[in-house]
């Protein structure tokens, strides 16, 4: 039987390039080479593509601080319709892709960027379409989406640049109270996020917020446990057992998720009784629906000393590193790493076949 040749796309122009490139390294490791055939693509931070291989499309591999591109390898051009790839000389650099596993963490990959580049070319595609991918990318429109469905979530505002001479710390204060959280828009993996106490952390975390992204939230703090669930499929998706989330630092940080192994401790599954467990179950899965997503997403949630959930965000490309949440969740649900990614690919093909149904 012919192997499915699957395209790994993975570092990118985002401030999480190399959790991506962690991401990908894992994936390689575990995905079922009696079944696929790896293509590995790496993107580097100025948008160019290049051909890589499992002995050395990274550098640095095992130094999540120092991991890098290998970019002395082929450079490449996608040619739409064809699902080819050429080298920069117009040569074949691979045969037709069937599928592309997209690891792009952050803007420009994972907000729905690539999901419709692959769209437009027909190529089947691992997690959220266009709309589920930019709806939770973007943190503002993602929470009044579940807001509108009635999906518990903290209160929050969120400021264009434009805006920024309107941010007013006292209102804020009276508003979402002290401590709050200051956040670019679209972004992930707690990049440019700040936890402001006073005046003069606020405005150093309303300016570094806009580092990022050209809109920010701030959001209210909320006291409680840091519960996290992971979501997989498309129409009937199916949804983990909960972890819970120790921060070592003073929230969960850059750094805790994917550098320091002891900035946080994981607790898996998360010591809830029975019907906390059902109920958040019933959340993700509402919250997962209600942003359109499709394929996979891990859902962030807070519990309260009111034993009362809060959803915190969707990702819709969660973690694949070693130390993530997202396959451990799994792992211990029953889905084993190697299958998740079965099981990701096989959703993908699922939802291509879907849509071919459909008149153009």
């Amino acid at each position: 039987m012919d192997k499915t040749r699957v395209g790994i796309i993975c570092g990118g122009r985002s401030a999480e390039h190399e959790v991506s490139l962690q991401s990908a390294k894992n994936i390689i490791e575990a995905i079922d080479r009696s079944k696929y055939e790896v293509v590995l693509i790496g993107i580097d931070r100025t948008g160019q593509w290049f051909l890589g291989d499992s002995a050395q499309f990274l550098l640095n591999a095992d130094n999540p601080k120092l991991i890098a591109l290998n970019k002395s390898n082929d450079l490449l051009s996608f040619v739409p319709g064809k699902n080819k790839l050429t080298s920069q000389s117009g040569g074949e650099a691979t045969g037709p892709i069937d599928v592309i596993f997209p690891v792009l963490h952050g803007p420009h990959g994972e907000d729905g960027t690539m999901q419709g580049l692959l769209k437009l070319a027909n190529i089947p595609f691992v997690g959220a379409s266009v709309l589920g991918s930019a709806v939770g990318m973007d943190k503002d429109v993602m929470k009044r989406l579940l807001g509108a469905a009635g999906i518990p979530i903290a209160r929050f505002r969120a400021y264009r640049r434009s805006m920024q001479e309107q941010i007013d710390f006292d209102q804020i204060e009276e508003l979402l109270g002290m401590p709050c959280f200051i956040k670019p828009a679209n972004m992930g993996s707690s990049v440019g996020v700040s936890k402001a106490f006073d005046h003069e952390t606020f405005v150093a975390g309303v300016e570094e917020a806009f580092r990022y992204d050209h809109k920010i939230i701030i959001e209210e703090f909320v006291r409680g446990r840091e519960i996290e669930c992971a979501v997989l499929g498309n129409d009937n998706p199916i949804v983990s057992l909960p972890g819970e989330v120790f921060p070592e630092h003073d929230f969960y940080t850059y750094e805790a998720k994917y550098i320091d192994e002891s900035g946080a401790r994981l607790q898996y599954p998360a010591d809830l009784p029975e019907h906390l467990i059902q109920e958040l179950q019933q959340l993700a899965v509402e919250s997962f629906q209600a942003i359109e997503c499709e394929g996979m997403a891990r859902v962030d949630c807070f519990l309260t000393e009111h034993n009362t959930f809060v959803v915190n965000e969707l990702n819709t490309i969660p973690g694949f590193t070693k130390i993530s949440m997202y396959p451990k969740l799994w792992e211990i649900s029953g889905i084993p790493y190697t299958e998740l990614i079965d099981r990701l690919i096989q959703l993908a093909l699922e939802r291509n076949e879907r849509e071919k149904q459909l008149s153009d």
